[in-house]
């Protein structure tokens, strides 16, 4: 994306103190818009945008809270004036839980960061934009999660299935006012967020996953990020209801052949670990 494109746009990420989020900021920031980032964590965000090269603020944020997510468009707008562009980012994976396990509360928490949070975030943008009389872009993250199932994770899974129902809906909603809504569905990318451990979901294992993918490596949130920033911008001008995979082609592989790994693995071992028995 050529630098400066997006010189006078102000946008707002969620989800921004790090991984993808804070690098969805850098590379809106050198493309030259003012960036709001929002996290829970509000002083690793504020420390983030004090590097930032252009204008930039943080703002400490629940994302699913609605007073929360009031509060920090009311800040982009006192400091910047209006708000243009939105990547909805803010998310959790909760625990690997195995469904007889899981607690009704671990389910909640989920489905309120990651759904209810992108929702209201949309209602939030859509709000702004009818009272600047303008459109906007708006891009939201999902996941491989978004289009495949998984013996774990099941809240994250359903959270990030939603949060593609919620980005279709914006994007017919929008289109005739002049706002396009988009998604990524980023696969295996290494963040804090997952943990540094050998585990099944810390960075270690995930690395080791994703060499099984057709570019055998795990991406970077750089990546993830250069895809957001292109979607936000002009360049995207005609794409609106879209996910875009970001995955190393992991979603397009058929798993029972063996190019996808067939028979590579002890399945015995693998129930075992993913769904032991009593």
């Amino acid at each position: 994306m050529p630098e400066q494109s997006l010189s006078g746009r102000v946008a707002v990420v969620t989800g921004a103190a790090g991984g993808i989020g804070s690098a969805t900021a850098a590379r809106l920031s050198r493309a030259g818009a003012s960036v709001v980032l929002v996290d829970l964590d509000g002083e690793a965000a504020a420390t983030f945008a004090a590097g930032l090269d252009g204008d930039a603020i943080g703002v400490q944020a629940d994302v699913s809270r609605e007073e929360d997510v009031e509060r920090y468009m009311d800040a982009a707008v006192e400091r910047f004036g209006r708000v243009d562009l939105h990547h909805l980012n803010a998310g959790i994976p909760g625990s690997p839980t195995a469904l007889p396990d899981l607690a009704v509360e671990e389910f909640d928490r989920v489905i309120a960061v990651n759904m209810r949070g992108t929702f209201l975030g949309l209602r939030a943008a859509f709000r702004q934009y009818v009272l600047q009389g303008g459109g906007g872009a708006i891009a939201v993250t999902g996941s491989i999660a978004s289009l495949r199932g998984s013996s774990d994770l099941l809240p994250y899974h359903a959270s990030k299935h939603g949060v593609l129902g919620l980005m279709r809906n914006a994007a017919v909603y929008g289109g005739p006012l002049g706002v396009r809504v988009n998604a990524v569905a980023p696969g295996i990318v290494p963040t804090a967020l997952f943990g540094s451990g050998s585990g099944p979901g810390g960075s270690a294992d995930m690395v080791q996953r994703a060499s099984t993918t057709p570019l055998r490596r795990a991406g970077t949130p750089d990546e993830i990020a250069s895809v957001v920033a292109f979607l936000l911008s002009d360049d995207a001008a005609y794409i609106t209801g879209e996910v875009v995979s970001i995955d190393g082609g992991a979603s397009i592989v058929n798993s029972v052949r063996p190019s996808g790994g067939a028979g590579a693995w002890d399945t015995a071992e693998l129930d075992a670990r993913t769904a032991p028995r009593a």
